[in-house]
């Protein structure tokens, strides 16, 4: 059918995987142990130059010194052998843990690097242990965001993906993909004779049913790629409407100063806050408005440069002295999503709501009482569509999202095809550009470049 191998094959004549490679695989700095990684060919040769014992038993901890050129202990401390392929790259390994002095680790590099392995390359091990078939891609993309996880939710949803959910999942849409093929290329092939109309329902409904599991495994991706990178909002509005405050109650902490003097906020200030375990990024700017010293004046047009990298704005007016919300409207980009923020309820005595208009959504709240702010909070994860109840998230990528939704507007075009039943030819490359997007999630489909991306997006060590 036209289908392309796995790259694993091509790739590894192309990155060299058989040399000796040794890196820190625990934070850099001062620590109770450290722990360094080795792996590749060769590695139980230098066993007797390192520890002064000939062999080691496999998968068991012995106490023993790690020696320097001239036979010194550097240190002394644990080291455990894992013969390949029965270990995480699938080549013989090394884990050698020391005291968590900086000095001591960069005593051992060195010496490691004397008896023949080179400094690894950030993500090296993981690729390792993609190109020998120990994990996928989207699993190794999972050892990253497990370490990279910022709250519960997004660990757990990491987990789900190296334990191979996600590529189960993924696995299931291609050999529903596959047996759909067969059945679309055998009536391709036999063209010549009636085809049961009956069959091209049946083959219609296949495909129904796999466009309704790629909706699915598309919205437990989204839910984790929210987990992993979460949203950008920048806060925006005239000086002196409770910017700062709001950033400050978001935060629960006074991030920024809060002044009654107008253009108090010069530059433009971040802060990064969990909504049941999503990141929001917070952004806030300068106040907008006409004149200003040259300072202010740049950190307006640093807010501005903000604004257009956001996924939405709040734009803070003050509900007892109220600026005129076309106004404000006007001086934000038009092409992003607003939520007017009626800050101060505190002085007008309004209660506390979420309402919709012609403009969009406004929250009327008070940054100082935190009255409100529950309704902005419960808003933000509604516009982003994150739902913290939600059981089936997997940890995800921008790039894994690309690929679903190409793999689905392939699936579409295929069942439009088949609805016509005239076309089933094109019908059937829409199906096989479909399973081949999807292989590119898990590695059977790739590059070197975005393997490249990929890895180099790795800590070293890992």
């Amino acid at each position: 059918m036209g289908d392309q191998p796995s790259d694993r094959g091509h790739l590894e004549h192309l990155i060299p995987t058989d040399e000796l490679i040794a890196a820190l695989a625990t934070p850099p700095g001062r620590g109770a142990v450290a722990m360094v990684r080795v792996s590749g060919a060769g590695l139980q040769a230098l066993i007797p130059a390192l520890t002064g014992r000939e062999k080691l038993i496999p998968r068991h901890a012995h106490l023993l010194p790690f020696l320097d050129g001239d036979q010194q202990p550097i240190d002394r401390g644990l080291i455990l052998f894992f013969p390949g392929p029965a270990s995480y790259t699938g080549e013989d390994m090394l884990e050698l843990f020391c005291h968590g002095s900086p000095v001591i680790v960069e005593m051992l590099l060195q010496r490691l690097f004397q008896l023949g392995a080179r400094p690894a390359l950030p993500g090296e091990f993981s690729q390792r242990a993609f190109l020998n078939g120990k994990l996928d891609l989207t699993q190794a993309e999972a050892v990253a965001s497990l370490i990279e996880g910022a709250s519960e939710q997004a660990v757990r949803a990491a987990q789900r993906s190296l334990e191979g959910a996600f590529s189960q999942r993924v696995h299931g849409l291609v050999e529903a993909i596959t047996r759909l093929r067969v059945h679309v290329e055998a009536a391709i092939d036999f063209a010549d004779e009636e085809i049961d109309m009956l069959a091209l329902a049946d083959i219609r409904a296949m495909l129904e049913r796999i466009l309704s599991a790629l909706r699915q495994l598309q919205a437990s991706a989204r839910q984790g790629r929210l987990l992993e990178e979460g949203v950008t909002v920048v806060i925006a509005g005239p000086p002196n409407a409770g910017k700062s405050s709001l950033l400050n109650a978001l935060a629960e902490q006074d991030s920024a100063i809060v002044s009654d003097i107008a253009g108090t906020t010069r530059d433009v200030l971040r802060e990064r806050v969990l909504i049941d375990g999503m990141p929001l990024h917070v952004i806030d700017t300068a106040g907008l408005r006409e004149g200003g010293d040259p300072i202010e004046r740049e950190g307006m047009r640093r807010a501005r440069e903000a604004m257009h990298k956001a996924d939405r704005i709040l734009l803070v007016l003050d509900s007892s002295q109220p600026m005129g919300a076309g106004e404000a409207l006007a001086s934000l980009p038009a092409s992003l999503p607003v939520t007017r923020i009626h800050n101060k309820i505190d002085l007008t005595g309004e209660p506390p709501r979420l309402e919709e208009s012609a403009e969009g959504p406004v929250i009327h709240l008070s940054a100082r009482t935190g009255a409100g702010l529950d309704f902005l909070r419960a808003h933000l994860k509604q516009i982003m569509g994150f739902d913290a109840e939600a059981e089936d998230v997997l940890s995800a990528r921008r790039r894994h999202l690309d690929a679903l939704t190409r793999a689905y507007d392939y699936l579409e075009l295929s069942h439009g095809e088949l609805v016509d039943g005239q076309v089933l030819e094109l019908a059937a490359e829409n199906l096989r550009l479909a399973q081949q997007t999807l292989g590119e999630i898990t590695g059977e489909v790739t590059s070197d470049d975005l393997l490249g991306r990929i890895f180099s997006e790795f800590c070293i060590g890992k």
